[in-house]
């Protein structure tokens, strides 16, 4: 525990200690923490509110770092596929959500089984036939939807948006149903809120909150979220941000982000190494992806919808 902590130094520390950071107070009664960065305690509200002018930059910087720790912290792969087993791949194109059962199957699987069912669309997974018609495959989404299905929720938005499926366009009503998807953790809500927020499409263009959810889904794993933040730095100028940003896109199967580390390279940006660690990643996220069955459902050139 640090001793004898004086007014003047006690912003030198980011240890928590039972010493108030105003007066100098120790003891068990010392619990009033910062609640923004969570690095310095008091013994009361008077004593927080004394010290703040002296604690601001030091909670702003401490505030950024613990941001930053999150932001910069790859998550973890999100659910292999539940026929394969393998890791799905990033973009979209490669998996398939199956409103019958709520699962997502990767394309592979997909068409494994449409080989061997002659057309008729089983679900690899519950083996139930696809919907026969829009109505039918409306009223499986909206099923899923009631039981509080992120997917399906997401999809009945990304509807609305387009007023595709029967729905009448409502740009208000998909972005209340993407929030409601994203507070179930659907990376993919995150990032169409934030491209709504950019575009300014049935919202008022705020790139702030547009950068804060990019953030958002990309901190869930979203890839092509991860790589648009690169991006953004690079207009700021924070090259450094943007390779972090850019790596991380590439250990998650972003091509795009593997050319941008290329271009980096080329222009002096990024060191041959920094290069050769994004091709090593690219490639271990290719193995870990790979199987016959989806390279044969690549090579017959199949066009997958996300939900079926």
């Amino acid at each position: 525990m640090l001793q004898n902590m004086s007014t003047a130094d006690s912003d030198n520390s980011n240890d928590i200690s039972n010493t108030c950071a105003n007066c100098g107070e120790e003891g068990s009664d010392v619990t009033n923490t910062c609640n923004k960065c969570n690095s310095v305690m008091y013994c009361n509200a008077v004593c927080k509110k004394k010290h703040r002018s002296k604690h601001k930059k030091q909670c702003e910087r401490r505030v950024a770092e613990l941001h930053d720790e999150k932001l910069f912290k790859q998550p973890p792969p999100g659910e292999d596929c539940p026929i394969c087993f393998l890791q799905m791949p990033a973009l979209i194109s490669g998996s398939v959500y199956k409103s019958c059962c709520g699962k997502i199957i990767c394309c592979g699987c997909i068409h494994a089984v449409q080989m061997r069912d002659k057309g008729v669309g089983l679900c690899p997974f519950c083996r139930i036939p696809r919907p026969t018609s829009d109505e039918e495959a409306t009223k499986r989404e909206r099923k899923r939807m009631d039981v509080g299905d992120a997917d399906a929720i997401y999809s009945i938005g990304c509807d609305y948006s387009r007023g595709d499926n029967g729905y009448t366009r409502d740009r208000a009503k998909a972005l209340e149903l993407w929030h409601k998807a994203a507070d179930l953790g659907h990376a993919g809500a995150h990032y169409n809120i934030a491209c709504a927020y950019n575009n300014g499409t049935g919202v008022e263009m705020d790139k702030q909150k547009a950068e804060h959810y990019c953030e958002l889904a990309a901190m869930k794993g979203h890839a092509e979220a991860r790589h648009k933040l690169g991006y953004i730095e690079v207009r700021k100028g924070n090259i450094d941000r943007a390779m972090k940003h850019f790596m991380l896109g590439v250990e998650s199967g972003w091509a795009d982000s593997l050319s941008s580390i290329k271009n980096f390279h080329s222009n002096g940006h990024a060191t041959k190494e920094s290069y050769t660690t994004a091709l090593r990643l690219y490639q271990e996220y290719l193995n870990e992806v790979k199987s016959a069955q989806r390279d044969e459902a690549a090579g017959f050139g199949e066009s997958f919808k996300y939900i079926d």
